[in-house]
């Protein structure tokens, strides 16, 4: 399908790469975004900008949503100049966000319904990984909304898993995904904390932690945020708050216990609560008293 028309709603730290990686890829991209000038800035680089996402999609079979959350995507599609309305029979609508799995299971339902394919479709990598194409992204569905997609899903990602072929498999596995990333900011944040209590030297702490067995993905990427003291956000502690809120809601339903996704939880709620809810997520470390920051 390289050259055909694909949407991209939402050109955020995420969207935005991925609609670039597609570009690159040979696709006539088309988007969206509810901040106009930001979808004028892509376009001028090639592709077209659209005022709404029904236009984008009458005209590309192909959506693809990046925006933050459920409620966000059910405006994209059911909203006053939503996309579901004018998405011809056969097209397919790729959702990204990290959703509860019922949800995202029921709106492949509510597609159906008016011949519309549906992909559960969603991501991790970071802002620099969508950027140069190599996202993972957890997907699930019909094997006719894979056919439609073609060649769009590798254009985006360095491995695209199909977990399923009804939606909801995709946001399940996001969903643990996410349990381990929140707990692991957290307890990155949480072993910086005490190292700065103790008078180490932070920068020290990091170099020996990123080459020790303690380390993790999330401390060696995040935790240079603090030492910089840039929490300008590339994912803020808000979206720890909802997303560990879904790990929690999924736990809950089958009385599944979650203690360490429970206290960071509580941990992220904390942040938020003290201010910091839009500050990158390695704010989290300023909810420990006592502490001098970098």
């Amino acid at each position: 399908m390289t050259g055909g028309k694909v949407g991209v709603i939402g050109l955020g730290a995420m969207g935005g790469g991925m609609a670039a990686s597609l570009r690159r890829a040979g696709f006539d991209i088309h988007v969206f975004d509810v901040r106009a000038d930001v979808a004028q800035r892509f376009a001028a680089d090639g592709g077209t900008a659209c005022a709404s996402p029904s236009e984008l999609a009458r005209a590309c079979p192909v959506l693809i949503s990046v925006v933050v959350n459920a409620t966000q995507t059910e405006d994209v599609l059911f909203g006053n100049t939503g996309c579901a309305a004018a998405m011809p029979a056969g097209s397919v609508f790729v959702m990204c966000s990290t959703v509860d799995p019922t949800w995202s299971a029921a709106l492949e339902t509510r597609l159906a319904g008016q011949g519309v394919l549906y992909l559960d479709a969603p991501i991790s990598g970071g802002a620099a990984r969508a950027a140069s194409g190599d996202i993972t992204m957890m997907t699930a569905g019909s094997a006719a909304a894979y056919e439609r997609c073609g060649g769009v899903l590798d254009a985006m990602a360095a491995k695209v898993y199909r977990l399923g072929d009804r939606a909801g498999a995709g946001s399940k596995v996001k969903v643990i995904n996410q349990l381990l990333a929140g707990v692991h900011i957290a307890a990155a944040a949480e072993a910086m904390a005490l190292g700065l209590r103790e008078g180490v030297d932070p920068a020290a702490l990091y170099e020996v932690i990123t080459h020790s067995a303690g380390n993790s993905w999330m401390f060696e990427n995040r935790m240079p945020h603090v030492l910089a003291g840039d929490y300008t956000p590339l994912s803020a502690v808000d979206i720890f708050v909802k997303d560990i809120g879904l790990v929690l809601d999924m736990a809950r339903a089958s009385k599944f216990p979650l203690p360490l996704s429970s206290t960071a939880h509580q941990m992220f709620m904390q942040a938020s609560t003290a201010g910091h809810g839009r500050d990158d997520d390695s704010a989290v470390i300023k909810i420990f008293p006592g502490i001098k920051l970098p």
